[in-house]
């Protein structure tokens, strides 16, 4: 997930004028990797957005499997640059959801989640609903199993005798 889309395009065209490999295509191509842009509902945050999406499908970056969050940072109506930008980017990613404000984030945080408005809660399970979606159109349904990580060997680990605390220094 990119919380921001600025970034993300730097990345790809930086990795693309160095003509070295960029973190976004390697993000994107872990295995059933689900990339998920947030943007701002702000002219500026949605421009940022837009470009970020060309630059990805330049490159040929799974577009298909892409998720945008679109997050209100206040409350109204959504500008009509948002909305134009919304409905261009349905055709180009997998889906598009609108994070309304809510103004206990705003105040608190997530420390108290349980307090999170209704809105809120709905927008949470329609992001996870589109992640998933994306997930099953791209590797279908049931999901493949989860690859195991290689155990470390024991080898692999330096192992140090301990060192005796220094003078005066508790130990647990």
């Amino acid at each position: 997930m990119a919380d921001t889309s600025y970034p993300i395009a730097h990345d790809i065209v930086t990795a693309r004028t160095q003509r070295l490999p960029g973190l976004t295509a390697a993000w994107c191509a872990l295995p059933f990797a689900v990339p998920v842009l947030c943007a701002p509902t702000t002219g500026p945050g949605v421009a940022a957005l837009q470009t970020a999406v060309k630059a990805a499908s330049a490159e040929g970056l799974p577009l298909q499997r892409m998720v945008v969050a679109l997050t209100a940072p206040g409350e109204g109506r959504l500008p009509a640059a948002v909305k134009a930008a919304a409905t261009m980017l349905q055709s180009q990613v997998s889906a598009v959801v609108t994070v309304g404000f809510d103004p206990h984030i705003r105040n608190h945080g997530m420390a108290q989640a349980n307090r999170l408005g209704r809105r809120t809660a709905e927008a949470g399970r329609a992001l996870v609903t589109a992640v998933l979606a994306s997930a099953h159109r791209s590797w279908g349904d049931p999901l493949p199993p989860a690859a195991v990580p290689a155990g470390l060997s024991d080898r692999s680990v330096p192992v140090r005798p301990a060192q005796p605390a220094p003078e005066g220094v508790l130990t647990p």
